[in-house]
């Protein structure tokens, strides 16, 4: 989680949103990003899409089965629906996100009926650290 942090730090630095992820596979880290939607002009470039983009590319398949993807903040609805696609196996979170969250706080997209796959969840890792990097991202928008 703390590699997530510093890739949300870079998003910080780039007047992104500052949410960072990671994509570990067999204890490596296979990919890396963070949000970029405003530099990229792309909405999917949400850093769990990036951190997925790059660990496909990097292991050849956009099948991830049972990788684990750390992010500083709860993924939204398209980012579960893409972990989903990737067969991901573990998402651990930072902080909740109560407007967006899409894995507990708004719903819980990856339990919908119908789905082909389930990911397992944690919630609350560094949660404080990633909280205070957003609460600085808005306060100096203000």
């Amino acid at each position: 989680m703390r590699l997530a942090l510093r890739q949300a730090g870079k998003a910080l630095a780039a007047g992104e949103v500052p949410v960072g992820a990671v994509v570990v596979m067999d204890g490596r880290v296979a990919g890396e990003g963070f949000n970029q939607p405003i530099v990229s002009r792309d909405p999917t470039a949400h850093a769990e899409v990036i951190a997925m983009r790059a660990a496909a590319s990097a292991v050849g398949n956009y099948r991830l089965t049972g990788a684990t993807v750390y992010v500083t903040v709860e993924p939204c609805l398209m980012c579960v629906g893409a972990m989903v696609h990737a067969r991901i196996g573990l998402v651990v979170f930072g902080a909740a996100e109560p407007k967006a969250g899409a894995l507990a706080s708004m719903t819980r997209a990856h339990e919908l009926p119908g789905l082909n796959h389930r990911l397992t969840t944690v919630g609350g890792v560094l949660a404080d650290e990633s909280r205070a990097l957003l609460q600085t991202f808005f306060q100096e928008r203000r």
